[in-house]
């Protein structure tokens, strides 16, 4: 790749890495485990690879705005997530940054 690509293959990535969290957080409002979570981003257009979506899960959880239990299901053990309550309580918040953000952007890109 060249030093273009390169470079705009890192501000993508910083892009997307501020987007993942709230995705995250948006689509476990249902609970799932992590594979059918994978797939629901991926049916979304937002594909992430197993070795960024379970570090962040993990972050979210340690930070309280995740719940998790290890179930059994299929013969194979599967750890499901949902958001708690301080989970949907941030989500809200970090929904109305996000609206915020991007109403700025779309004004300064001039893309409205």
């Amino acid at each position: 790749m060249d030093e273009e690509g390169d470079l705009y293959e890192s501000l993508r990535a910083e892009l997307r890495r501020g987007s993942l969290g709230l995705a995250v957080l948006a689509r476990l409002r249902v609970e799932r485990y992590g594979y059918t979570l994978r797939q629901a981003l991926a049916d979304d257009g937002l594909e992430m690879e197993e070795s960024t979506l379970y570090p962040l899960l993990r972050r979210l959880e340690s930070k309280g705005l995740l719940n998790s239990e290890w179930r059994e299901e299929e013969k194979r053990k599967k750890r499901f997530y949902v958001l708690s309550p301080a989970g949907e309580a941030m989500l809200q918040r970090l929904i109305q940054e996000w609206r915020t953000i991007n109403m700025s952007l779309e004004k300064i890109t001039g893309e409205r």
